[in-house]
């Protein structure tokens, strides 16, 4: 069964710094039509990192559209052109000050598909040397350090629930990195 459907048309809602909304006209796989409401992301790196001492490196940050704080890996979007591994580098570096010698592709998610294109690349970061953050003027994290059976603990008693930061988590575990 042919399960994709075709554009027929597209008009852009929005325009923003970061997001770009559009409703697009589709035919779908029975010859009906519908319309389909996509926000387009330029896509994000994340790191997964663990310190030379057998610790997992998370950040508390707030996030406004939920009006939640929640646990993360560090993590970031893409500047236009950029590779997604040069992001999950910067990211690290401005965020927590870090930078690893150690570097490991986990694979990509996709974090709202019934909506949105973003992707997210995964990377794990290891052998670790500390520096300075270079944080965004708008940007306010707390750094933490946690065991692996702390993250796993969060994670199962939902204290952590960014998908990012669970997906990297358990792919690293399950690849023995952690």
């Amino acid at each position: 069964m042919e399960l994709s459907e075709k554009k027929i048309d597209s008009s852009e809602k929005f325009n923003g710094k970061m997001l770009h909304l559009y409703v697009d006209e589709v035919e779908l796989p029975n010859g009906h039509k519908s319309f389909r409401e996509v926000v387009r992301h330029p896509g994000a790196s994340a790191v997964i990192v663990r310190s030379n001492e057998d610790k997992i490196i998370l950040e508390r940050q707030y996030r406004y559209p939920i009006n939640e704080v929640l646990w993360e890996i560090p993590a970031g979007k893409l500047d236009l052109g950029e590779d997604p591994i040069d992001c999950a580098k910067r990211e690290l570096m401005e965020e927590t000050g870090i930078t690893a010698r150690k570097w490991e592709k986990l694979g990509h998610i996709y974090t709202t598909p019934g909506f949105s294109d973003e992707k997210i690349y995964l990377y794990f970061a290891s052998e670790i040397s500390n520096g300075k953050t270079h944080l965004d003027e708008d940007e306010f994290v707390e750094v933490e350090y946690f065991t692996i059976d702390e993250v796993e603990l969060m994670i199962v008693n939902n204290e952590i629930v960014d998908s990012k930061t669970v997906v990297a988590f358990f792919r690293a575990q399950k690849r023995g990195l952690i």
